[in-house]
């Protein structure tokens, strides 16, 4: 299931790292594209959306919509 996330706060090339691997920690096999200009992460994963959710704001971000 794809699935869009707005993202604040990534700014870098390792804040798109601490989010891609926050999500594989949840399931390995998702596919996560960052797109730090339009402050936007897509994640094909069966994970539910609330765990990806939180998975991204333990990092330190702020997730909406």
């Amino acid at each position: 299931m794809s699935q869009t996330f707005n993202v604040q706060g990534m700014t870098c090339g390792h804040c798109e790292k601490a989010v891609i691997g926050a999500i594989r920690e949840l399931d390995p096999h998702a596919t996560v594209q960052v797109d730090r200009s339009q402050n936007r992460v897509e994640v094909e994963s069966a994970l539910e959306r609330e765990a990806i959710a939180q998975a991204i704001r333990d990092e330190g971000y702020t997730v909406s919509a």
